[in-house]
């Protein structure tokens, strides 16, 4: 109860307005830091210099690679956005890859010819896929 009286809403406020700025700046060094190691242009020397130089001065080692990179930063995301987005379709297209009916139809007679599937299995599902 004590701590409470000694707490004004002013104190709070500035309180949260210090946790969202620490959380912001914790955001901010695990991009620049997932972007220097996602740099393919950068070698690893060079990746080596950024992490001591943002590590040993972090303010103006954010800045400075804000201003010298920041458009990379940009690229690399987009790079990254449509990589995603095309491993997400070629799985989508692999996985609903779907035949025509003929195709179903001619592949069950198939199945039928080798023996693989009886007469009544292939009736039974030549009317799923004439249904479909």
């Amino acid at each position: 109860m004590v701590l409470a009286a000694d707490w004004g809403v002013c104190q709070v406020l500035w309180s949260m307005i210090w946790f969202f700025l620490f959380f912001l700046w914790i955001w901010l060094l695990i991009a620049i830091f997932a972007d220097i190691f996602r740099s393919h242009d950068l070698g690893g020397v060079a990746k080596a210099l950024w992490v001591i130089f943002v590590i040993v001065a972090p303010f103006l080692g954010v800045f400075v690679y804000l201003i010298a990179r920041g458009h990379k930063m940009s690229e690399h995301a987009m790079q990254q956005a449509q990589a995603q987005d095309a491993a997400a379709r070629q799985y989508i297209q692999n996985t609903v890859a779907t035949a025509s009916p003929s195709d179903e139809l001619a592949r069950l007679a198939d199945l039928k010819a080798q023996g693989v599937i009886t007469d009544a299995e292939f009736q039974q599902m030549k009317s799923k896929v004439l249904a479909a």
